[in-house]
């Protein structure tokens, strides 16, 4: 770490859904900024005009406000560094890739797609790996380093289109230090001389990202692994800009794979395997056939936004502690990017949904209401907030997901008219029809306020010794003659929510139509 004020960066380009490894990424910059006191900053890449997705970028700022992370600038937000779209800061790119080319470290190329093409089949037919424009292959293409300078000028003066790109050197080690991999060596003959601007004036992602990086005082570059054979890249602009002493430490985080670790996780697979790839649910178009496609969202899946954080925390990084359970604040205070792993990741589904179960159950009953509530005003039923709350209170520790206490609590609110046919076939027969018009009878009427679920349970125990049979024998029947099911939350607090009445009616139901 620095002395410098810690100031991170999330920078997504508007390209589409944010994917979830999108969503840990900035996650870990968010985290590292409110461990060290700093700023968490939002900048939107959209120098790629061609890939820009409308809606995109409000589906980014509402994926970061569902799961809790805080922006201190944003183009939303402002701030002293704005404007926060690289499409809006387009005139300043120029200047700094004018600076490189007087300064000797970029060029102009006037290459046309054709010729581009020919060198690369020229290259391919030679058996060189990898074809690319680079210090070797540059000195036989149309560029300012290899035409006179009086017919650069002509070129440049009859608006003749060209790009500009880094001038990469021959021969040399490019060093950096990764704050999670350590030291990272790279030749400079595996760099190729990337574009740093395109024929249409906009500056390519390399360049906008350093001199925006530069200009916003990022201390700290926290991104995925896929962007780390850029870095020696970005190390070389820093050099060549004059700003190496203030270049921001790199963190390249480890990349998140499949379920069964076979290769880095994609939408496809969460379209194959049922479980979403994206924080919210996303409406789309398909490239090829134009159709609108929707995407998962976990969110709309039912997730809590806490169980998400969570889960995505620990893809990748670890306490040191056996702790699993983790509030945000708890996560900042214990968050350190040395315990962050250079090995990828495995998605686990099965444990999003361990966490989702868990923060579920430590909502209080009051909290959990709304859930219930709300699918029952969709489907046109009435209930008290203290029902409700009564219902959720015993079905909380059998549902993975919200929209379960409705899947889950139909029978409260809907007599059954069919019943568990294994049961049934089991445990049903006279005797034990007997017992349960015995105990219909035996109920108390609904105005009686002291019929909890100890009460119906002492009733029944009465009731059943006085038939001459066991609990034992019976107590699976009434569960099914009562909710139509063959398991459910504590049978005698269920049958205190129905209500007696309720009860009575459903067990004399179920008597005749099982006979």
């Amino acid at each position: 770490m620095t002395d410098r004020p810690v100031r991170v960066r999330f920078a997504p380009s508007p390209t589409g859904p944010l994917h979830i490894g999108g969503v840990r990424t900035a996650l870990y910059n968010y985290l590292l900024a409110r461990k060290l006191g700093g700023t968490m900053i939002l900048r939107i890449e959209d120098t790629d005009q061609n890939r820009f997705v409308p809606g995109a970028e409000d589906y980014i700022r509402e994926s970061l406000e569902w799961v809790g992370i805080e922006l201190d600038e944003s183009p939303w937000k402002g701030g002293p560094h704005a404007p926060y779209r690289q499409s809006e800061r387009k005139p300043m790119y120029r200047e700094y890739a004018d600076q490189l080319i007087r300064d000797g470290y970029a060029y102009y190329a006037f290459d046309t797609p054709e010729e581009l093409d020919v060198m690369r089949e020229r290259l391919q037919a030679a058996k060189v790996p990898n074809p690319q424009y680079n210090s070797i292959t540059r000195a036989q293409m149309r560029n300012s380093l290899t035409l006179p300078e009086d017919e650069v000028k002509a070129l440049l003066a009859s608006d003749t289109p060209y790009v500009i790109r880094l001038k990469v050197p021959r021969k040399e080690e490019v060093r950096f230090q990764d704050m999670i991999r350590g030291w990272v060596v790279v030749h400079s003959s595996a760099i190729d001389d990337k574009v740093l601007m395109k024929s249409d004036g906009m500056p390519t992602y390399h360049l906008a990202n350093i001199v925006d990086d530069h200009l916003m005082d990022i201390s700290h570059v926290i991104r995925g692994e896929e962007w780390l054979p850029s870095a020696p890249l970005h190390v070389l602009l820093y050099r060549y800009l004059g700003w190496e002493k203030t270049m921001p430490q790199f963190a390249h985080l480890p990349l998140l794979l499949k379920p069964d670790g076979t290769g880095k996780l994609s939408k496809r697979d969460g379209d194959r395997l049922g479980f979403p790839v994206f924080a919210l649910e996303w409406r789309g178009t398909d490239a090829e056939t134009g159709e609108p496609t929707l995407s998962k969202g976990y969110r709309e899946e039912g997730y809590l936004p806490e169980a998400l954080v969570n889960f995505l925390a620990f893809l990748g990084w670890n306490p040191g502690t056996a702790q699993e359970i983790f509030s945000m604040q708890e996560l900042i205070e214990a968050f350190s990017i040395d315990r962050v792993s250079k090995s990828p990741a495995k998605f686990d589904q099965n444990k999003v949904k361990w966490f989702n179960e868990h923060y579920l159950r430590a909502k209080s009953d009051a909290e959990l209401a709304p859930y219930l509530l709300t699918a029952l005003n969709e489907h046109g039923i009435a209930c008290t907030q203290e029902k409700a709350e009564q219902i959720v209170g015993v079905m909380k520790e059998r549902v993975s997901f919200p929209q379960d206490f409705w899947q889950e609590a139909k029978y409260f609110f809907e007599a059954p008219t069919t019943y568990d046919e294994q049961v049934v076939a089991k445990k049903w027969n006279p005797q034990v029809a007997a017992v349960l018009s015995a105990y219909a009878d035996a109920l108390p009427d609904n105005s009686e306020p002291s019929a909890n679920a100890e009460v119906l349970k002492a009733i029944f125990t009465q009731t059943v010794e006085d038939q001459g049979m066991k609990p034992g024998q019976v107590l699976q029947a009434l569960r099914v003659a009562a909710t139509g099911a063959a398991a459910g939350p504590d049978l005698f607090e269920t049958l205190a929510i129905l209500g007696t009445g309720e009860v009575a009616q459903r067990l004399r139901a179920a008597i005749e139509r099982l006979g």
